[in-house]
């Protein structure tokens, strides 16, 4: 019996208890016929899709910041919703949108960068045992925005000039509240690009602390961690990374910035995945591209970097980016801990909705780091190179959408936030669930008129799925 058949006669919520919520209704674009959907329930052995949920692109948050940005968007204009994602318990998941809406040109010389306040999202992405009939699956998915959270510190940042005549310095800061900006030019000039008092920010992956309490936050400006309170937003601690990543001549124009370095992360694509180990004590970090002195952008070797949080112990690893059936190499969106050693990779080209053209490489690969060898220390792609760690397939999911009867040119091209979320019976069978988010860029209408909303795609996976390895997920409070 199929996934898609037992799912509909007989699934029912294994955990957290049972969820409410009624479907969303789609677009004429995402109703599938009843082949797409045998189609999909294929009897291989794999992560299944079962439900897909969306928020409308055009719709707004709870920051209160409805004033325009610099380039005219609202400053509450709920996108990117997919940029980082983490499971937070239930139904409770938090998001995490980058630096903000800078896909509409206003001053290139910030490369059309605004002082939109960097926030994560609290939300209710709610899985229920229900044929969605609107998209054919065998479960519904209901995302619901709970609350808005916006990034501050208790101390002074630096800002950058008034540029256009519109001002560097969040309208919004108060004597006790400075607060983080994703403009380009809020930074120091005389100090390398991990200063922690620069006042911008581009935050990509986020995990939620083993107590509850705190989120952490990766961020491409620096390349930084951070760990802010999860309740009001303050920043509570930075951890320190090696200064190999770090370029010592910053730029508000991001072309400007890697041609003036030869050292550190690329420009826009630093610090992008996060993982935190199930015990909540290691956090993995993931650079998008290989640093300059490793080949810079289209470079085989991208970074993990594992810090101890105890300790603070630093400890790299190397990533091979490039895939030999497409002869290409590909940025690293997200990372997501197994268990203790083994970690899902999201990989993905630039391909699909928001971009005018059809998806093709949306991929989770399984990789071991037990017994994986500390790169601290070195550099240049043919040193790193032999010292990658391995790498199987664990989902295509374009392979998987499409197989569904989704058009690649419907499939989101910025595919980069994953959580898991509660398991689920089916038909007496336990399975995990994997969830899937995009980063819509904080564009409701692509260039070419298709609707781009927040959207989530959740796959159900088994223990034999994972071909020998133990999945343990993140102890979460209850």
């Amino acid at each position: 019996m199929t996934l898609a058949s037992r799912a509909l006669g007989s699934a029912r919520l294994f955990r957290p208890g049972r969820l409410v919520g009624a479907a969303r209704r789609w677009s004429a674009a995402w109703r599938v016929t009843a082949l797409s959907l045998s189609l999909a329930a294929s009897a291989q052995a794999a992560p299944q899709l079962i439900a897909i949920g969306a928020l409308d692109g055009a719709g707004s948050d709870f920051s209160g910041q409805s004033g325009a940005l610099e380039n005219g968007t609202r400053g509450d204009l709920l996108g990117g919703l997919g940029s980082g994602l983490a499971w937070a318990g239930g139904s409770t998941f938090l998001s995490v949108p980058d630096r903000g809406p800078n896909a509409t040109a206003w001053n290139s010389t910030l490369d059309d960068t605004t002082s939109y306040i960097p926030r994560f999202h609290t939300l209710n992405l709610a899985l229920q045992a229900t044929p969605d009939r609107t998209t054919g699956l065998p479960f519904t998915l209901t995302p619901r925005l709970v609350s808005t959270t916006l990034l501050y510190s208790r101390t002074p940042l630096t800002y950058g000039q008034t540029v256009g005549g519109f001002p560097a310095v969040p309208a919004a800061n108060t004597a006790t509240r400075f607060y983080f900006s994703g403009r380009s030019d809020n930074f120091a000039a005389d100090t390398t690009s991990g200063d922690v008092n620069d006042g911008r920010l581009d935050p990509e992956g986020i995990r939620l602390s083993a107590n509850g309490l705190n989120v952490y936050l990766s961020d491409e400006y620096g390349p930084d961690l951070y760990i802010f309170n999860r309740a009001t937003g303050q920043r509570v601690r930075t951890l320190r990374l090696p200064p190999e990543l770090t370029v010592a001549v910053k730029s508000a124009r991001g072309s400007d910035e890697i041609a003036g370095n030869a050292v550190g992360r690329v420009a826009n694509k630093g610090m992008e995945g996060l993982a935190i180990s199930p015990d909540g004590t290691v956090l993995w970090g993931f650079m998008q591209s290989a640093l300059a002195q490793d080949g810079g952008d289209g470079a085989r070797v991208n970074r993990i970097v594992q810090v101890e949080l105890a300790t603070g112990r630093v400890r790299q690893f190397a990533y091979d980016n490039y895939l030999a059936d497409t002869g290409k190499t590909y940025g690293s969106s997200e990372l997501l801990a197994l268990n203790s050693h083994e970690l899902l990779v999201l990989e993905r080209d630039g391909k699909g909705r928001g971009d005018g053209s059809k998806a093709v490489v949306k991929r989770v690969y399984k990789i071991d780091l037990a017994g994986a060898d500390d790169v601290s220390g070195l550099q240049g792609e043919a040193t790193l190179l032999p010292l990658a760690v391995k790498k199987t397939l664990f989902l295509d999911i374009v392979s998987s959408l499409t197989g569904y009867g989704m058009a690649a040119k419907q499939i989101p091209a910025k595919l980069e936030g994953l959580a898991f979320g509660p398991d689920i019976v089916v038909d007496g069978v336990l399975k995990h669930t994997l969830y899937i988010a995009n980063d819509n860029d904080f564009l409701p209408v692509t260039a070419d008129g298709l609707a781009n909303p927040n959207q989530w795609f959740v796959f159900a996976f088994t223990d034999a799925d994972l071909a020998g390895s133990i999945f343990t997920p993140q102890t979460l409070p209850q």
